[in-house]
């Protein structure tokens, strides 16, 4: 006979010619010399020395097992005391029923949505992310979720969490702010066959989003071809001298031409405008030229505004000092003083009659 102790949190498992016996427990234990145990820390994972189905035939090792078996399309998530330890792949497992509290969540992989009460800190673990499938959505975004295919909601901002299967999941997502389209560079003839190039923004934003992501293909190039052609069709009705003038209504006339088929396309348009018109190097040297001679006509106009203006007072001036000698003599007074002004020396040459004369020409009329 031999003596075998087991100590606390140990189990024994005794075997004859290799065939499992029994199990011990804590104590002291008498065993035959061909007969041997192997024994078994209860804070560790049990692993099985030979197949599971032998062992748990016994009633008295079967009651002290937690036996887990996992199937396929399954894993099961294990808790070791209240904490996430590990994840359980398809198969069969065993643990001692000990000291350490195992609580065990089962996961059918099958299905897409998580239905099984996990906390958000085992779901972010390394092990179970490999089995998950992971969509944030920001919060300027809306997004649709499609399973299989098929449509199945709409998605908020937010990080969704679905179990990664066969099945194809996809989130088509649309961003919800406002945006601008560019439609630039469109060569275009006015109705005088004036070649123009035209720079055309638009701002707009996206009113339903399953008209935007379900019903439409590739809305942004049907949005802009939409815009292109409203455009053309805008600036084909008028000459250039009128297009240059109504510029900026430009943007009434497109919102109400477009209104409804944008709407179709799942957008509203906040605003549109002409940023540039860029005309050829020919067309902008005439239109130059335009220019400088309605400039020059404007100038000449002003010009004979003034001279008229002159002559009409010249006249009012003649009339007045014809009708008033006093006027007209301070009037010759006015230029001799001006004359005056401009001599440094007067030499006087006669005799009595040229003093005469000085008095009766600054001399007062009576």
């Amino acid at each position: 006979m031999k003596i075998v102790r087991i100590n606390a949190y140990q189990v024994g498992l005794v075997f004859r010619d290799e065939t499992y016996v029994k199990a011990i427990t804590e104590g002291t234990h008498w065993l035959a010399p061909f007969k041997t145990v192997k024994i078994y820390n209860t804070t560790q994972p049990f692993v099985a020395p030979c197949a599971l189905d032998i062992l748990l035939k016994d009633n008295t090792l079967a009651a002290m097992l937690d036996v887990v078996e996992v199937k396929d399309n399954e894993i099961v998530l294990q808790y070791e005391n209240e904490l996430f330890k590990t994840v359980l792949k398809p198969g069969r497992y065993a643990f001692w029923k000990s000291i350490i509290n195992y609580r065990y969540v089962r996961v059918d992989l099958s299905k897409v949505e998580i239905t099984e009460e996990i906390d958000l800190a085992a779901l972010a673990a390394k092990e179970v992310l490999t089995y998950m499938r992971t969509y944030t959505v920001e919060p300027y975004e809306k997004g649709l979720l499609f399973v299989d295919g098929k449509l199945q909601k709409m998605l908020e901002a937010g990080t969704y969490y679905w179990w990664r299967n066969n099945l194809s999941v996809f989130v088509s997502k649309v961003d919800m702010r406002q945006l601008q389209l560019e439609v630039a560079g469109q060569e275009i003839l006015t109705k005088d066959k004036a070649s123009l190039r035209v720079n055309f923004h638009v701002q707009y934003k996206v009113a339903d989003v399953m008209k935007v992501l379900v019903e439409n293909k590739e809305v942004d190039k049907q949005l802009y071809i939409l815009m292109q052609l409203a455009l053309r069709e805008y600036i084909g009705t008028l000459s250039l001298d009128e297009l240059l003038e109504k510029k900026e209504v430009i943007s009434e006339f497109i919102l109400a031409a477009t209104a409804d088929k944008v709407a179709k396309l799942g957008f509203t348009l906040v605003g549109c405008g002409i940023r540039d018109v860029i005309l050829p190097g020919d067309m902008k040297e005439i239109m130059n030229q335009v220019l400088v001679a309605e400039k020059k006509a404007q100038a000449n106009i002003i010009m004979r505004r003034e001279e008229t203006a002159s002559m009409r007072s010249l006249l009012n001036t003649a009339k007045l000092m014809e009708e008033n000698e006093m006027l007209f003599r301070l009037k010759e007074m006015e230029y001799v003083e001006k004359i005056a002004d401009k001599i440094n020396t007067i030499s006087i040459a006669g005799g009595g009659q040229v003093l005469d004369q000085l008095k009766q020409l600054f001399g007062t009329a009576k």
